[in-house]
């Protein structure tokens, strides 16, 4: 072996060893959203927002080197190496990168449902926004997302694989598998799972493929799901699940790992005249939950078994708060980033949520969102993500800054929210140790935003640059570049 050869080897080994990722350059395609690209920064003066859900703290100094976290300490004593390129960050606040634990890189309305908003046939058909989708996540703040089923799995791969070799811009992507779902499915999109074995060949192929994790949907049955939990485990992988036709208290007995959404939209264990393996309702469901006392037994139960189970649930309040007379309140950010099809579409469906004094929908949400408290202070692991579908108006990036702004009118703090959002996600996904939180030795994917959102949590909207592995995205010029693009490409 030649010595240039024998220095590669070792320089590689000692890359692994000491878990260094170099990223690879950014393509021209990328560069046009840079505005900070140096070996070394120093951000001064900031407010830091570290993630573990400890109080902000003022006037610090991060120092970012080779597209890590080099230091964190106040100001007054931490100085700027001499070859770093300083930013004033007074009156800004630094918070780590989102983790987007329910995110998606389709798009789920457009026109095509009759005047009443009833899907034609063949049903309900979504739209993958893979050029719009990455930008608006990263734009907004969003570092690494968790696709949480997939349309389109080779479409996400490939999109991952750009982003990862420096050609695209977009957040770090773990792909999860197509959903694993039963007859019939929501979606003519979705493969209709044909019994255990079929899950099993369906979980082993895209396991190979590549997919990190794989969702289970409405209509499968116990034994699929079964099936598909123990063939993913087997590899090393988790479950999570939308469920209806399978109950939550069922699932975890099956050895499911997550669940989305939360109980009140999904479970369907007090449904009137559940029959095994079949869906209810979604109406009937729900109202049983309206009638569920959180402090009864049942419910006491069924979040101590998530606790002792170590099962997460990944909150996503914005996708179900479009239920609710005249929320969320229009942002014309997100009207404008919409294709004029999708948004004549989203006011249209919007319209047709009726004002109803004391509404069930407005019901559920509230319920929801003491759930989610009451888990959390049961020691339960919360994530979040902002499931843009529904009726079309929670979209990439801007739904995750809607779904912190919804924890903390459900009781938690800004700075709990915050960890809901970045140290809860990495934990899950077993990457605690390079994001998730603001030290030194990890990944330099954090957040810069005007304003204080550890007391206003609004202010988590104003994200002037996002770092991602060192190189500072400029938020504006990724949202411009999308304009006019979410639903159709």
């Amino acid at each position: 072996m030649s010595p240039r050869r024998r220095f590669a080897v070792v320089a590689v080994a000692i890359s692994i060893r000491l878990g260094a990722q170099t990223a690879p350059p950014p393509s021209a395609e990328v560069r046009q959203f840079l505005k900070v690209d140096a070996p070394v920064v120093a951000l001064v003066h900031a407010r830091v927002v570290d993630g573990t859900g400890a109080p902000a703290q003022e006037d610090q100094t991060l120092i970012l080197r080779n597209g890590r976290i080099e230091a964190v300490g106040p100001a007054a004593t931490l100085a700027p190496p001499k070859d770093a390129q300083a930013i004033d960050l007074s009156g800004h606040t630094v918070v780590p990168g989102l983790v987007g634990m329910h995110n998606h890189l389709f798009y789920t309305h457009s026109i095509h449902s009759d005047e009443k908003g009833a899907a034609v046939p063949p049903g309900r058909l979504f739209a993958e926004i893979a050029h719009s989708a990455p930008r608006l996540y990263l734009a907004c703040g969003v570092t690494t997302i968790r696709t949480t089923g997939s349309l389109e799995p080779y479409t996400d791969f490939n999109i991952k694989r750009q982003i990862d070799a420096g050609l695209l811009p977009g957040p770090k992507m773990d792909v999860t598998g197509p959903y694993l779902e039963g007859l019939e499915p929501m979606t003519p999109q979705m493969h209709a799972l044909r019994g255990p074995e079929d899950a099993r060949r369906f979980v082993d192929f895209w396991a190979e493929a590549g997919v990190t994790s794989f969702k289970a949907y409405m209509n499968i049955r116990r034994t699929d799901l079964g099936a598909a939990i123990q063939a993913a485990h087997a590899r090393g992988l988790k479950v999570t699940g939308h469920l209806g036709s399978v109950t939550w208290p069922e699932a975890l007995a099956l050895g499911i790992d997550n669940f989305e959404h939360g109980p009140v939209y999904t479970d369907t264990e007090f449904a009137p005249g559940k029959k095994p393996d079949v869906a209810p309702a979604v109406a009937a469901s729900w109202g049983a939950w309206l009638k569920v006392d959180l402090e009864g037994a049942e419910v006491q139960k069924l979040i101590r078994d998530l606790v002792a189970k170590q099962v997460a649930i990944t909150s996503t309040l914005p996708v179900f708060e479009m239920m609710v007379p005249g929320r969320p309140p229009l942002q014309p950010r997100v009207l404008a980033a919409m294709s004029a099809e999708s948004k004549t579409s989203y006011l249209a469906a919007r319209a047709r949520v009726k004002v109803v004094p004391n509404s069930t929908p407005e019901q559920l949400l509230k319920k929801e969102m003491d759930f989610e408290r009451a888990f959390v202070k049961a020691g339960g692991l919360l994530l979040a993500g902002p499931d843009p579908t529904g009726m079309g108006g929670v979209l990439p990036g801007f739904g995750d800054h809607r779904e912190l702004e919804l924890l903390v009118e459900a009781g938690f703090t800004p700075v709990e929210a915050i960890r809901i959002y970045t140290a809860n996600g990495a934990a899950f996904l077993g990457r605690l140790d390079r994001i998730g939180t603001l030290a030194p030795g990890k990944q330099a994917d954090l957040v810069v935003v005007k304003g204080d959102p550890s007391r206003r949590i609004e202010d988590i909207e104003n994200v002037v640059t996002v770092f991602k592995d060192g190189l500072g995205y400029d938020s504006a010029r990724l949202i411009e570049s999308v304009r006019g693009h979410v639903g159709i490409r």
